[in-house]
């Protein structure tokens, strides 16, 4: 039998202060059931009969003096030894007692996780998120009236504004001279410069713009040229006798463009594809341009629609080249032309959440004055394509870097222009850690 060290002082204390105990003749079981029944039991179902009384120990016991009456002979077992360990269950579960609840601090309870949730608008029943310190993209609204109003996104305008001026202190870009607004051929008439633009826009798709414009100068120079199908030995022989007839060299006059509906309807497939085959999916622009030159002739009378849903109705046009060429051919803005830079370079901004070039469109359009619908492709193409490229951005040469308007910048790198000292004219451009 175990029991713990106070125990045992205590015991030799009792021992002590009490008189020599006697050999005590009655059954020492008496002793234990009675402290048993009088261990703590917090049962109420239990009868007041069941607990023996004095009385009732005494009629079963002869009467004995006060030396017997010690405590010393009844078993003194350890309260750890005779009441079983918790579980841990039971810990969990069980409740201080009285005593210690006021000496024990009370401890600091967790509070609970509270989840965000999105506050709605009661006059437009809207979800919409906790305003922030952030920059927020467009979102929509009702005033008053209960008219739909459309929020631009925050400090769109300087942001805006500062890539205008940046583009106009640099306009290097592609785009600025070899984009599909500029591959009309000068020299021909209203009519054929805007199915030259149309046919530019179609070859564009998937294509880099200088890979374009050397598609089009073939087909300003060479699509009228038919010789293909002509007998290699008879063309040499007209071109000699044009040289001995020409005596003298005489200047060549301005030749307009083999870029026309004529041309287009009349050259073979086969020929086109070759003057096209460095853009990208030739062989399905081949297609796409034949059907188109048919449906102008048989229902626009050689011209191209004036309408975005009639270019739309072409084979191979889309909302972007449509809108585009709207601008571009006609010079009317009904809509933003979107591609891919200008998809992306929106979204690295935060301007919108979107995830289509046609979902960029709507978006855009919602907010953006009509009076930058023109102008907003070439700023943003020429952007993403010296600048804000889709692989390895250059955030150091942004007029944005370092205002904290763009929310996709790359930290860590910024332009810095500094002059060397003991010479004027001498300047660098310095790339510094921030």
């Amino acid at each position: 039998m175990r029991t713990s060290r106070t125990s045992r002082d205590t015991a030799k204390v009792l021992e002590a202060l009490s008189p020599p105990a006697r050999r005590s003749t009655r059954n020492s079981s008496l002793g234990a059931s009675a402290l048993r029944n009088f261990a703590f039991n917090d049962d109420s179902t239990i009868k007041t009969e069941s607990i023996p009384t004095i009385a009732s120990i005494n009629r079963l016991s002869p009467p004995r003096s006060d030396d017997e009456s010690s405590l010393s002979s009844a078993n003194t077992a350890d309260i750890e030894d005779l009441i079983e360990p918790p579980t841990k269950r039971q810990k969990r579960n069980a409740s201080p007692l009285p005593s210690q609840a006021r000496t024990r601090a009370p401890l600091k309870q967790r509070q609970p996780a509270v989840k965000k949730e999105k506050i709605v608008n009661d006059e437009t029943n809207i979800p919409r998120t906790p305003a922030k310190s952030r920059r927020m993209p467009a979102r929509r609204t009702r005033d008053a009236d209960g008219a739909v109003v459309v929020e631009p996104p925050s400090n769109w305008e300087t942001m805006y504004n500062t890539v205008k001026k940046m583009r106009e202190d640099n306009p290097t870009a592609p785009v600025d001279t070899m984009g599909c607004a500029e591959l009309y051929w000068r020299a021909s008439s209203a009519r054929d410069r805007r199915f030259q633009t149309l046919v530019a826009l179609m070859l564009s798709s998937q294509t880099k713009d200088t890979v374009t414009a050397v598609a089009m100068q073939r087909l300003h120079t060479e699509l009228g040229d038919q010789t293909s199908n002509l007998d290699n030995e008879v063309k040499l022989e007209d071109e000699v006798k044009i040289k001995l007839e020409d005596d003298e060299a005489k200047p060549e006059p301005t030749k307009d463009s083999t870029l026309n509906l004529d041309n287009i309807l009349a050259v073979s497939p086969t020929r086109l594809n070759e003057l096209i085959e460095k853009v990208g999916f030739h062989n399905y622009k081949t297609k796409y341009i034949k059907s188109a030159a048919q449906i102008l002739r048989d229902q626009y009378e050689g011209d191209i629609p004036s309408t975005p849903e009639g270019l739309m109705s072409l084979p191979g046009v889309g909302p972007k080249m449509a809108y585009l060429c709207m601008s571009a051919a006609w010079g009317k803005h009904e809509g933003i032309g979107v591609d891919v830079h200008v998809h992306r370079i929106t979204n690295l901004w935060g301007w919108n959440k979107t995830k289509t070039p046609e979902e960029t469109r709507l978006a855009l359009q919602s907010w953006l004055p009509r009076d930058k619908w023109h102008e907003i492709n070439k700023l943003l193409v020429g952007l993403g394509q010296t600048v804000c490229l889709p692989v390895k951005r250059r955030c150091g040469e942004c007029y944005l870097a370092g205002t904290g308007l763009c929310k996709s910048e790359i930290k860590g790198l910024s332009s810095v222009k500094t002059e060397v000292k003991g010479s004027s004219d001498e300047a660098k451009v310095k790339i510094e850690a921030i």
